[in-house]
């Protein structure tokens, strides 16, 4: 059986090229698209058309011999750097034709066609807003289609985000990513096929300040508020028994703005709360939550004697970055294989003067986690030039900016204290509202380093065979 096997993959390899050159392409750790050669080769001649020879990287030559098995991993890993490089590249990566390329991929392998659907999007407050949509709308498309019909004005569109989340057996909700500009939220929800994933509405930024700006419109009071009372009752926002009984009552009287400006005085407003998960800080083996808000990841660490240790990490006081997955092969009584894929995020940070220190946090949500600190970094590097958070906003998926690495470091509080013992966790306002939590997903080929400035663009290749497509 055996001999019959390698016969069979030695016929396999021996196929003409044309029949090899099929990639699998996972962004940001999930499986976005599948495309030839051909296909990128075309991309390339395009890009180079429309910006010339000197912008753009090298791309893999044709081959006129069959390939051999090591040609054809080479040529992946060339596709997969090529990629990597056009879409770091400010010029090339914010581009439509590029993000147009991926668009039209992702429904090509999925093999839905152009036409007029409904899509439901979720609100925090778990009610559904329908639009009607072309299945070929882009991401902003249709976080426009849904302002629209809530009657959201256009300058606070910008403001909110459109996020890919799984509902749990108990009603819980897991955010898995947030929707970009080179992906269709119909098929990107669709085709997970499980009625488990839906779209959901959230804002998008960080500062607390920028509430004033949300809350001044009707429609933006009540989507922020529905949103401070889901993460309340679902515990990301912590609070005492008086705070408790304060907010119920502002709750019963209607007064929202009011509500949520109590709301910004509580311990976590604003963050996101994280799956438990490991770190190696202040020791191996840790146990640890993590939040990401107020420009910070928060750690609340229980130590190997079941003591509880809280602590933030100031994104300003982070040198870098980095993303890195990695592949276990696990076997089956039936002998078949599986994959497991593993994520971690690694900051190295400045602990005091002089001294820097990587922390590492092993999570399936690791990019997620990257996402969140790389949007903070963009609201700073904002506010700090002086310009305009409204049009960083509505711009904001064309890209990351890029911070300056004389960035001067800010004073950091305790990295680990223990947690206050006195903070109730207040009881729930709604019964209606679920909890959240987020969890990032990678199915990367080989162990890769995604840089903090660079988690809009990790291409992972896979080469698989014709009959896969």
């Amino acid at each position: 059986k055996n001999k019959k096997n390698r016969e069979k993959l030695y016929s396999l390899l021996s196929l003409p090229t044309c029949l090899l050159q099929a990639y699998n392409i996972h962004v940001n750790g999930v499986l976005h698209c599948r495309v030839r050669y051909s296909q990128l080769l075309g991309l390339h001649e395009q890009i180079k058309k429309e910006h010339g020879n000197n912008l753009v990287p090298a791309f893999p030559p044709k081959k006129i011999f069959t390939l051999t098995p090591n040609d054809v991993e080479q040529r992946r890993e060339q596709l997969e750097k090529y990629m990597q490089a056009v879409r770091q590249d400010p010029m090339l990566g914010a581009s439509e034709m590029f993000n147009s390329f991926l668009r039209k991929a992702q429904q090509e392998t999925q093999q839905i066609p152009t036409e007029e659907v409904p899509l439901e999007i979720y609100l925090s407050n778990g009610q559904k807003v329908e639009v009607n949509i072309l299945t070929s709308d882009q991401t902003e498309d249709v976080l426009e289609a849904v302002a629209s019909k809530l009657d959201l004005p256009d300058e606070l569109v910008g403001y909110f985000s459109l996020f890919l989340v799984r509902e749990g057996v108990d009603g819980g909700l897991t955010f898995v990513r947030k929707l970009q500009e080179f992906e269709l939220p119909y098929v990107s929800v669709t085709s997970l096929r499980s009625s488990e994933f839906h779209i959901i509405l959230r804002k998008s930024y960080w500062d607390t300040a920028y509430d004033s700006d949300v809350m001044d419109n009707r429609v933006g009071l009540n989507l922020l508020y529905a949103q401070t009372v889901s993460d309340i009752d679902r515990g990301w926002i912590l609070v005492n028994k008086d705070q408790h009984r304060q907010l119920k009552s502002l709750q019963e009287k209607g007064s929202k703005k009011e509500f949520i400006r109590l709301g910004q005085t509580l311990k976590y407003f604003g963050y996101i709360k994280f799956d438990p998960c490991v770190t190696d800080f202040p020791e191996k083996g840790c146990h640890v939550i993590v939040s990401a808000g107020n420009n910070e990841l928060n750690f609340q660490v229980k130590l190997p004697n079941e003591q509880m240790k809280e602590g933030s990490f100031k994104v300003t006081r982070m040198r870098c970055w980095r993303v890195t997955s990695s592949v276990t092969l696990t076997s089956t009584p039936s002998n078949t294989f599986g994959m497991n894929w593993n994520l971690e995020l690694a900051f190295e940070y400045l602990m005091s003067k002089d001294r820097l220190q990587w922390v590492t946090i092993t999570s399936p949500q690791a990019i997620m986690m990257s996402i969140c600190l790389q949007s903070m970094v963009d609201e700073l590097m904002v506010k700090k030039s002086g310009g305009s958070i409204k049009k960083m906003l509505r711009k904001r998926h064309n890209g990351p900016l890029h911070r300056s690495e004389s960035q001067q470091a800010v004073k950091s509080p305790p990295l680990l204290d223990s947690p206050d013992p006195n903070r109730d966790q207040i009881v729930k306002l709604s019964t209606k509202l679920s909890s959240v939590s987020l969890r990032g997903i990678s199915a990367s080929n080989s162990a890769n380093d995604i840089s903090g400035n660079d988690f809009h663009g990790n291409y992972a290749f896979e080469g698989i065979g014709d009959d896969d497509l």
